[in-house]
């Protein structure tokens, strides 16, 4: 949902006449299939990550699972929902359609092969990663996160005048510079003092609680900022057990303004989740994955550890490490770059442009899934 967002505030930007439509696919098309889905989802999240790291690993690079486990799901959900998005799509005439997500990507492929949508279809991979559900023949064009997926695009049938290696797309605020010292006043933030941002995610996720009592250790030498989302239990605790903490600590709920939050800090402590990610690289932050979730989050931190833009970490060795980086200016600096260096603050617009540059005739309406 947040890169759709993106994408539409891309176009709001660029072009105003555009008419931009974000659907939650399966909330518009099934209710219960979206409750059913996201709830068997955060479930094994919680109770079984190490199932979901299996499952995905299993259905990889289209191997014998894959095939068959996304022939399957894809003939469920279009059974499910097909009918009434086809319906929508028909009346709306849509000329582009964009899939942020996977599952409404088969759905709309599937429209595609039988003539119900012919419009271009584009998929954002929202991931470090290239996984086989993502992959049909009837999409025109991917968009992806770095040229440095290129050849895991190729080695999963992708050819290289469909890939868009423009960036996951992110909010354009982070496209704007401000100077670090006056988003730090803005904020209520010491200047000179060492900010490290910890972040679960949009619903809060991951160890929080435990990484800020580790990041206690380091005592009054920097600043923490915690984001807990939408997870009202974490940050009752959180503002509950700051009051005894050493360093200095804020705690922020769900906020709409993280480009500001990232561009005033100096590291991210979080999940390695595709959007997170991507918006640390555009702020040029060095990324300390805490604890990442067996299967996407594995992959995205192995594409940040192979280039010099983070580290994994755990509750034990998490202090100690960002001392260590912390005394190193050269380190922080090299990290940083590197980050700068991956990162993609314009990946919306230059998607956008893409787009309107690439229709056969003048842009009269653009919608997005």
């Amino acid at each position: 949902m947040r890169s759709a967002e993106a994408l539409k505030k891309a176009a709001e930007i660029l072009y105003p006449e555009i008419q931009v439509v974000i659907m939650d696919t399966f909330r518009y098309t099934n209710p219960f299939l979206d409750k059913a889905v996201f709830g068997t989802y955060m479930k094994i999240l919680r109770i079984a990550p190490s199932f979901y790291g299996y499952l995905y690993r299993r259905s990889e690079h289209g191997n014998t699972l894959s095939r068959y486990s996304k022939q399957g799901f894809n003939r469920l959900i279009n059974t499910l929902t097909a009918p009434k998005l086809s319906e929508y799509i028909k009346n709306f005439s849509p000329q582009i359609i964009v899939c942020t997500h996977p599952f409404p990507l088969g759905i709309v492929a599937g429209m595609k092969k039988r003539g119900v949508f012919q419009g271009a279809l584009y998929a954002t991979i929202t991931d470090f990663t290239i996984h086989s559900f993502w992959i049909f023949p009837e999409v025109d064009f991917y968009i992806v996160a770095s040229e440095h997926l290129m050849v895991e695009c190729e080695k999963a049938g992708l050819g290289k005048g469909q890939i868009l290696a423009t960036g996951i797309p992110i909010d354009p605020a982070f496209e704007e510079k401000p100077e670090k010292k006056t988003l730090r006043q803005r904020l209520g933030l010491q200047a000179g003092l060492a900010t490290i941002l910890v972040m679960g995610g949009g619903l809060g996720m991951g160890p929080l609680l435990g990484a800020v009592q580790a990041l206690d250790q380091l005592g009054n030498s920097c600043q923490v900022i915690v984001v807990t989302g939408k997870n009202k239990a974490v940050f009752e605790k959180l503002n509950r057990l700051a009051p005894g903490l050493s360093c200095k600590i804020k705690v922020l709920g769900f906020v709409d303004n993280i480009h500001e939050l990232m561009l005033a800090s100096d590291l991210i402590v979080g999940k390695a989740g595709g959007l997170t990610c991507a918006e640390a690289l555009a702020a040029g932050l060095p990324v300390f994955i805490l604890d990442p979730l067996p299967g996407h989050e594995e992959r995205n931190t192995e594409f940040f550890i192979n280039l010099g833009a983070g580290y994994r970490v755990n509750e034990r060795n998490l202090a100690g490490l960002i001392r260590s980086c912390l005394l190193d200016p050269e380190k922080m600096a090299g990290m940083s770059k590197n980050a700068s260096h991956l990162g993609k603050p314009g990946a919306a617009c230059n998607a956008l442009r893409f787009m309107v540059k690439n229709l056969p005739e003048k842009i009269i309406a653009s919608r997005h899934l």
